[in-house]
This record gives structure tokens, C-alpha cells and sequence, in this order.
């Protein structure tokens, strides 16, 4: 009967096993099948297109370009390698400007022999209209609808999804946030971390450690938000009225928030480093006239190394994949960061804020996805760090 107990119990543990790995990877599969959609996403907006005069010689665009046009922060045709007239912008909502609802026809039926006869006799018109409402003819050209291609999305600067006729969805600017913040928060926890890993370790008294070493462990169970309206009240108004800034929200706030965040997991893990150290060490180093001080950064600290450094990779991978808090203090714009005081977002930050308002299925959606994998592979690295660092830690321990 007992071995009977220990097979279904072996089973049992096995299927888990097994259903848990399977999971994880239809998870991972489904998170690559989403974001590789969008570069089958046409650049232009899905069942539109951008109509020109047929004797225009702009035959493409890319996406940034339409919507410097459609911005008029591009006036000139000249500008795109077409000829030397001003560019005029059409919209179906600018139809009544141009025709009465007469014209139009009570359900728009007309509209589009209309509008395709206004672009014909206008020369330098551009007009983003239902394809329905544009036939191809003699009279009109068509801006080319290409495919949205890697280059454009991972260099691309600007992050404008919800744009038309052509969204954007440069990451750069998400990516950069991402790691800017992350960089500087380790800058800040590092220090401190392991100060008082230092200090719990080596010179504070049983009692004091006893009494700090849950409560530290304690600050890992605090939620994201709670840091972040903790940030938003208190960290926010210094940095606002310190550096002069017109808005508190910047990457130094959520670094700080995040460095905050993190010293719990660095302290704990390099306070057990520092303690497992063999005392033979210490020891050996006194009796060789070594002061206290003198043993701890000669000896202690260089012997628990791997540990030390284990405790600060798996606090950068706090820190990268922080939502709530970092999306409440630094201010989530969607620009490149030229400074730490200015404000920024970051990946985990933009899917949390715009999942759930873009469609299932279309481009803003695959591209919050392919997000996702590049969080994916950023932790991934991570971790691989904490294997190579936990096996040189056990290599040199045997």
C-alpha cells in the first residue's frame, strides 16, 4: 500500500510537472504568435487608403511622413521627393466644406465620385478616405500600403498607436525609459544595499539583527501601488521644488521609487551571502592582524561576491518589470529621455495603461504583445545572469 501511495504521489508530481512546462510555453507561444502579427499590419489605416492626383510622383511613404503630413509639419511635396506645390490635406469629415449634404446624398452615396473628382482637379491634395469611397482609375494614384517593417518599429522614435491615417509604434522611446530608469535605480540601491547588508551582517548586535531582518524582508510584501502614492505625495513635490522643475513626474522619481523597491531583495540576499562566508576566513584574516574593517572588504566582501551580485540582478529584475508605481511618478511620456529629470515610460507601464483600450486583434494590440517579448527576452537575460552567477558561486564553492 505504501509503495503504491509513493507511485500516485510520483505521478502526480510529475503531471504538474508537466502540465506547469506546458503551460509556460503555450504562454510564450502565444505571446510571440500575437506580437510577430504586427509586421503583417499594413501601415495605413486597416479598410482606408490615401488617394493623390494622378499626375503627383509621390508613390510612397512612410508612416512617419503621413503623419507629418496630416500634422502639417510637412507642407511641401518638394519635402517627400515630389514636385514643388503646397500639400492639402483631405479628410472624409472635410467633406461638407467642400460639398453641401445635398451633393453628398443623405447616406454619403455620392461621396465618392465627389471627393475622387476634388483630388483630380487639385494637384497637390492628399485624401485619407474609406477604399470604398476611392476607385482606381486614370484619375487617381494611390500611396503605396507596405507592410510595417522591423527598422520602424524598433528604431522608431515616436510612439503614436492611436494615430491616423498611419499609427506609429516606434519602441525606442518605451525601451529607453525602460532601461534609463532601471539603470539609475540600481545606481541608487546599490550603495545602500549593500551598506546595510554590510552592516547586518558584520557589525550590528544579534538583537538589532533579529529586529531588522524582518522588517526589511517585510518591504517585499508592500504593493507596487502603495510605493507609488508614496512617490506621487513625498518623492514627487522634493524633486519638483529641489530641481525647479515644472512637473515633479520624471525618470529620477521612479528610479528612486524603484531603488526603494529593490533594496529589500539586495539586502536579503547579500546580508545570507555575507553570512555564509566560512569563518575560518575571518578568522585567518585576524590572526594575521587584519582589523575588523580591513576583513570585511578585504575578505568578506570579495568571498561572497557571486551572492552579492545575485542579490542585484534579481533587483534590476525588479526594478524592469515594475508597473504600477513607475506608471504613477514618471510621468509616462513616450519621448526619448535626454535627461533623468525629464519625464518618461517605460514597456511594463505602457501595457498596463493601454491594453485595455486597444482592439483585440488589430495593430495597437499585437504591438502592446511584441512589447511583451521584448520584456520577455530583457528578463531572460536577467536571469540568465542569476544562473551563470549562481553556478560560479556553487563552482567555487566546491
Amino acid at each position: 500500500m505504501r509503495r503504491f501511495l509513493e507511485k500516485i504521489v510520483k505521478w502526480l508530481l510529475t503531471g504538474s510537472g508537466f502540465v506547469t512546462s506546458l503551460v509556460i510555453l503555450l504562454i510564450i507561444g502565444f505571446l510571440f504568435t500575437e506580437g510577430a502579427g504586427l509586421f503583417r499590419e499594413r501601415i495605413i489605416e486597416e479598410g482606408y487608403v490615401l488617394a493623390l492626383n494622378k499626375d503627383n510622383p509621390v508613390k510612397e511613404m512612410t508612416a512617419a511622413e503621413i503623419k507629418a503630413v496630416f500634422d502639417e509639419d510637412i507642407v511641401n511635396w518638394k519635402e517627400l521627393g515630389g514636385s514643388d506645390m503646397a500639400i492639402e490635406t483631405f479628410r472624409l469629415e472635410d467633406a461638407e466644406k467642400y460639398f453641401s449634404e445635398e451633393q453628398l446624398g443623405e447616406h454619403y452615396e455620392n461621396a465618392g465620385g465627389l471627393i475622387s473628382g476634388l483630388v483630380a482637379s487639385n494637384p497637390g491634395m492628399v485624401a485619407f478616405i474609406p477604399e470604398t469611397m476611392a476607385v482606381e482609375g486614370t484619375e487617381l494614384n494611390f500611396i503605396k500600403d507596405k507592410t510595417i517593417s522591423p527598422k520602424e518599429v524598433f528604431l522608431g522614435n515616436e510612439w503614436f498607436p492611436t494615430a491616423t491615417p498611419a499609427p506609429l509604434f516606434g519602441m525606442w522611446p518605451l525601451l529607453a525609459g525602460t532601461l534609463w530608469v532601471s539603470l539609475f535605480a540600481i545606481l541608487f540601491a546599490l550603495p545602500f544595499g549593500i551598506s546595510i547588508a554590510v552592516y547586518m551582517a558584520e557589525v550590528a548586535s544579534p538583537r538589532v539583527r533579529n529586529f531588522l531582518k524582518p522588517v526589511i524582508e517585510l518591504l517585499n510584501g508592500i504593493p507596487s501601488v502603495v510605493y507609488g502614492f508614496f512617490g506621487l505625495i513625498i518623492i514627487v513635490p522634493i524633486l519638483q521644488q529641489v530641481f525647479g522643475l515644472p512637473v515633479g513626474e520624471s525618470g529620477l522619481a521612479g528610479s528612486i521609487v524603484l531603488a526603494i523597491m529593490a533594496l529589500p531583495t539586495i539586502v536579503t540576499v547579500a546580508e545570507d551571502a555575507m553570512r555564509n562566508c566560512p569563518r575560518s576566513l575571518r578568522e585567518a584574516s585576524l590572526a594575521l592582524g587584519a582589523t575588523r574593517w580591513q576583513t570585511i572588504y578585504r575578505v568578506v566582501i570579495p568571498s561572497s561576491m557571486s551572492g552579492i551580485a545575485s542579490g542585484v540582478v534579481l533587483g534590476i529584475g525588479r526594478a524592469v518589470g515594475e508597473t504600477m508605481a513607475v506608471l504613477m511618478v514618471t510621468g509616462n511620456a513616450a519621448v526619448v529621455p535626454a535627461s533623468i529629470l525629464e519625464p518618461l515610460r517605460t514597456i511594463p507601464a505602457t501595457i498596463a495603461a493601454e491594453l485595455g483600450e486597444a482592439p483585440a486583434g488589430g495593430a495597437h494590440y499585437q504591438s502592446l504583445f511584441l512589447l511583451g517579448v521584448i520584456l520577455f527576452f530583457i528578463t531572460f537575460f536577467i536571469n540568465l545572469c542569476v544562473e551563470f552567477i549562481s553556478s560560479r558561486n556553487k563552482a567555487k564553492s566546491n
